[in-house]
């Protein structure tokens, strides 16, 4: 399985404010720290915010952080929220795609059988389980 970019960049986000849940993180202070865009890393926030997952607050001292505790937030929902309108193949597609062997095929059964294993396997972990450490910068967590 792959997941965008916007995804990846959405769990390591909450994996870096879960590691310091008092914490308010700036979006440029995210972007600089993940070498992203503030414009990319703003659509990422949002997104999260919209969901429920993040509560943002403007002004000094504002800034990102977890709206609910990293412990009640679960992999697959994050991993659903974001990759929303992305299918793993073109014939998941809401208009099925341009599926030539469509209703002969005995592949499409085969991969959405293993895309929610993918997504329950996530289910049982949360935030909190891969919550980046204070003191550890994001590369060397991750690595």
């Amino acid at each position: 399985m792959r997941l965008t970019s916007f995804t990846d960049y959405g769990l390591r986000m909450l994996m870096r404010m879960a590691g310091s849940p008092d914490k308010g993180f700036s979006t440029a202070e995210m972007a600089e720290e993940f070498g992203l865009s503030r414009h990319h890393l703003t659509k990422i926030i949002q997104k999260l915010a919209q969901a429920g997952y993040v509560a943002t607050r403007r002004g000094s001292g504002g800034g990102a952080t977890l709206a609910r505790p990293a412990t009640e937030i679960r992999l697959g929902e994050i991993i659903r929220l974001l990759e929303d309108g992305q299918p793993l193949v073109e014939c998941f597609a809401s208009d099925g795609g341009d599926c030539t062997i469509n209703g002969r095929c005995r592949l499409k059964a085969r991969l959405r059988a293993a895309e929610a294993a993918f997504l329950a396997d996530l289910d049982r972990s949360t935030l909190a389980d891969i919550a980046l450490l204070p003191g550890l910068r994001p590369q060397e967590e991750l690595a």
